[in-house]
């Protein structure tokens, strides 16, 4: 394939991945991934600690408070126990007092409703709430609203009123700061104690409506607590709760979540950390989203989101579809996963570490879907590229099929019947050293060469030519074998004289690399036949010797060699041949120890290989018998005899490693191997 063929390929794929990436990203941000924006927010509040605050003290109206202080259920407090409570924060010398309760109207008890003017007169620091109910009208409902105020007397002698109103939401998680929808209408319980306490935040009106996000500083009910909360029974008994407890803190006054009646509207939300489940409760109250409101605006941690964060996150979602689904197509599945995954850590570290220390957060779980978009498209693309390739190369190596077996198949219809029978085979792996790397980067067409023509040796003039029949190509590796579909009485001779002529044919080069064929015989049974279909045939054989045949294939690399053959196949080629010993080896998936050769060429070679053979078979005996130093000796003897000897390096390997982990009592001298 010329270069200008695989620019195009890559440009119209790299085109088409960054068009679908950024269009799925937009999609999210424009709506449809709506859950995916809340979830940016919410879910890196779940591993942050709590954070601890004492400016604040939240007084819960709660069932206990209900019971010991003997107030009915199903209607209001007496007042004059907010009167007392009141008492004791201006005795102590509380900054302020934030009562999420609605004292509307005058109750049964004129002498408490004074009591309560009063000391809401003397403590000159009490925000009182105010509701906003929905006026349903016959063609309206909830468009429009009507204020509630406190009773007069409390209206008039309040430092400052706020609405109790908070906006969830669809999943009725509060993240929004809420402190007025207009300049005319009442600020927030929160911006109205921030305004009081005269924080910084809070000093220009024109401030209240700035686009702030909730920082939640630790889930409710947790213990201990984020913000510190008293029952208002022991807020107003001083054994209890120490005297100077309240002393310039901002006390919170409100109902409890359990509680049935407190003579206010309850209202109690999901938060950020109900995502988390986990400990303590799944709902935050009113009054505490309202506290944790005002320590935002007090302390001036809110978080924040891009100050227009319709451009300026649309352009990053574009930016960045462009990019990822430009690039990982370029990569391989191999490469682009890892690559994929490490961007999508690398945002959501990003997207945590300025939670914690900028306040800042945006829709970062988009990014992450369209890096993963981008994976999907990679994945896809490049399969379907490989898919057609591979096609291609099955349909020029079917040329070079075993002419015998495609005669056998068109004379007798029996073998396209799926069905297979056990016979005695010896069977042949072969593999091209480091091929991977070697055809890495290579044109298709240019490898496709390279490849025809390796097969066309090795089929030709090896395999075909002592009668071998190869059942397929795996990648640059060879499955064959003799004995089956006609009977060779001299099968194991066959298969290594085919070994040997692969092993002798004239060099060959791929990408300025010479060619290194490794090849693993091993003679077993095993099951022979159809064992697809009469519509798509595939002859070959299954059991567990074809895969040990396959692992003496792969026990070359470790060893250094060429040509390994089992005992059975040594046997079976008689003393035509020329083998070394080259030990017992437990392979990966067998249980007992294989025995293995070195084939060498044809008797003629004997006498010449005697010297560096013997040695090596001595040391390899005093290897078994555990003397590892006079193994050590002869093995080097046989490196100074045939110095590029890879089994003699193989066992000073396993020397060192030995006297550093001594085999058990009962080793007879195997290696066991834990890989293939």
């Amino acid at each position: 394939m010329s270069f200008a063929r695989i620019l195009l390929r890559f440009r119209t794929g790299g085109l088409t991945g960054a068009v679908i990436t950024t269009l799925v990203g937009l999609l999210l941000y424009g709506g449809f991934g709506l859950g995916l924006v809340y979830r940016s927010y919410d879910y890196p509040f779940g591993p942050r600690r709590p954070i601890h605050v004492n400016d604040v003290v939240l007084i819960y109206m709660d069932d206990e408070s209900h019971k010991e202080l003997n107030q009915p259920f199903d209607a209001p407090w007496d007042r004059s126990l907010h009167a007392r409570f009141l008492e004791r924060l201006t005795r102590e010398g509380s900054r302020a007092v934030v009562f999420d309760i609605l004292f509307s109207g005058p109750s049964r008890d004129p002498a408490a409703d004074e009591r309560l003017a009063r000391a809401v007169r003397e403590n000159g620091k009490v925000v009182l709430a105010a509701d906003a109910v929905p006026v349903i009208g016959l063609e309206r409902i909830g468009e429009a609203k009507r204020l509630i105020y406190p009773f007069d007397p409390f209206k008039e002698n309040a430092a400052a009123l706020g609405l109790d109103e908070v906006r969830p939401d669809s999943d009725l998680i509060i993240r929004r700061h809420f402190h007025g929808a207009s300049e005319d209408e009442l600020p927030s319980l929160s911006w109205a104690a921030a305004s009081l306490l005269k924080a910084d935040a809070a000093r220009d009106a024109a401030q209240r409506f700035k686009s702030r996000w909730i920082n939640y500083y630790g889930p409710p009910g947790s213990v201990p607590a984020a913000i510190p909360r008293v029952s208002f029974y022991a807020a107003l008994d001083t054994n209890l709760v120490p005297s100077g407890f309240f002393s310039n803190k901002v006390a919170f006054v409100g109902a409890g979540l359990l509680t049935v009646f407190s003579g206010q509207r309850k209202d109690e939300y999901p938060t950020p950390y109900s995502r988390w489940g986990g400990k303590g409760s799944r709902f935050m109250s009113g009054l505490e989203l309202q506290a944790t409101m005002f320590l935002n605006l007090l302390r001036g941690d809110w978080l924040t989101r891009a100050s227009s964060p319709g451009l300026v996150e649309r352009s990053g979602i574009v930016l960045l579809g462009l990019l990822v689904g430009f690039g990982l197509v370029h990569l391989r599945p191999s490469r682009a996963a890892p690559a994929a995954f490490a961007g999508m850590l690398l945002i959501t570290v990003i997207a945590y570490q300025i939670f914690l220390h900028a306040h800042f957060w945006f829709p970062w779980l988009i990014p992450v879907v369209q890096i993963f978009t981008a994976l999907l498209w990679s994945v896809l693309f490049n399969s379907i590229q490989l898919y057609v390739q591979n096609k291609l190369y099955e349909q020029s190596l079917a040329l070079y099929l075993s002419p015998k077996l495609v005669k056998k198949f068109a004379s007798n219809k029996e073998l396209l019947r799926p069905g297979a029978k056990k016979e005695t085979l010896t069977i042949l792996f072969s593999d091209i050293a480091n091929f991977t790397s070697i055809s890495e980067g290579m044109d298709s067409d240019e490898l496709a060469r390279y490849m025809n023509s390796y097969f066309q040796t090795a089929v030709a003039q090896c395999i075909h030519h002592t009668d071998g029949t190869i059942v397929k190509y795996i990648g640059d590796a060879i499955f064959a074998f003799w004995n089956a579909p006609d009977p060779q009485s001299d099968h194991a001779l066959r298969a290594c004289e085919a070994a040997l002529r692969c092993r002798d044919q004239p060099p060959q080069s791929m990408n300025d690399e010479q060619l290194v064929t490794r090849i693993g015989l091993h003679t077993g049974v095993a099951n022979v036949g159809n064992f697809g279909s009469t519509a798509r045939v595939d002859y070959t054989a299954l059991g567990e010797n074809i895969n040990l045949a396959s692992r003496m294939e792969g026990l070359n690399k470790y060893l250094g060699t060429d040509i390994l053959i089992t005992g059975q196949t040594q046997e079976g080629a008689g003393e035509t041949i020329t083998t070394r010993f080259a030990g017992h080896f437990q392979l990966k998936g067998f249980e007992k120890a294989v025995e293995v050769y070195e084939l060498l060429g044809f008797r003629d070679r004997a006498e010449s290989t005697r010297p560096w053979c013997e040695t090596f078979e001595n040391a390899l005996r005093e290897f078994q018998r555990r003397n590892f130093d006079a193994a050590e000796a002869g093995f080097r003897c046989t490196l100074e005899m045939r110095p590029s000897d890879g089994p003699a390096r193989f066992y000073l390997r396993q020397i060192d490693e030995l006297r550093v982990h001594p085999p058990a009592p009962d080793w007879a001298g195997e290696i066991e191997l834990k890989d293939k």
